[in-house]
């Protein structure tokens, strides 16, 4: 049975439909929530910084296609795993590029596309283009790993902290607390202070900023559930 539904997982038609559902689903709860931002004037505070790398935790993904301007392009990073497909369509119908790859640790870096996923960025943001990427260590919740910070360096572009919350949700019991936002409700986009690194960063200054980002966005998750009245959530997501 568990082979079966494998197979199934890996049918081309069926990743397709489950993308669209997805993405219907998601304008669904962009349109029937009223969102705020948070501060009101993101987009202006950032756009002479741009193009930059937009961080946030995994499990809160769901709705960063909604963070997308016509005049401010963005791709995602996404994984080549048979999830990331329905995800990667998904995006692509809400006008979202896609890198493909992972940020695995190890051999399964380059198994799973992370060398040539980490040049697609790089090329990414040298074509003007922001790039948008989950902060997490791979398969541990809430713990930034250093490759985002790493790409900064190499870029030498800035880190943008964000987090999306809705007053109605549901939370699975997943590795990364994933966060399915529901319509009919408020939501919040809410930006920290964008980080800097320099490019002559070494390992001590590297992990203090590592720090750093993992702190940041804590403290706007944490803000924008206490933004919709949920603050006894932030202290979980």
């Amino acid at each position: 049975m568990k082979a079966t539904l494998r197979k199934l997982g890996r049918a081309t038609w069926l990743q397709r439909v489950a993308g669209f559902l997805a993405a219907e689903f998601l304008r669904l709860v962009w349109w029937t929530n009223r969102f705020s931002y948070d501060p009101p004037d993101i987009y202006q505070r950032v756009e002479p910084d741009m193009p930059v790398i937009v961080a946030f935790w995994h499990g809160q993904h769901f709705m960063m296609p909604f963070l997308k301007r016509k005049q401010y392009p963005v791709k995602v990073l996404i994984s080549r795993h048979r999830d990331g497909e329905i995800n990667a369509i998904a995006a692509e119908r809400l006008h979202i590029g896609t890198v493909r790859g992972s940020g695995d640790h190890g051999n399964a870096f380059h198994r799973k596309g992370g060398v040539p996923a980490f040049k697609a960025m790089l090329r990414t943001l040298e074509d003007g283009i922001n790039m948008a990427l989950t902060a997490d260590v791979p398969k541990v919740s809430r713990k930034a790993g250093l490759g985002i910070i790493m790409l900064a360096r190499e870029s030498g572009r800035p880190i943008l902290p964000v987090a999306i919350a809705t007053s109605r949700f549901r939370r699975l019991n997943n590795w990364d607390r994933s966060v399915i936002h529901l319509p009919f409700g408020r939501g919040v986009i809410a930006a920290a202070d964008i980080i800097r690194v320099p490019p002559d960063a070494d390992a001590a200054t590297m992990e203090a900023l590592r720090a750093e980002l993992e702190a940041r966005l804590n403290e706007v998750t944490g803000r924008a559930y206490r933004h919709i009245g949920r603050a006894d959530e932030g202290l979980r997501a």
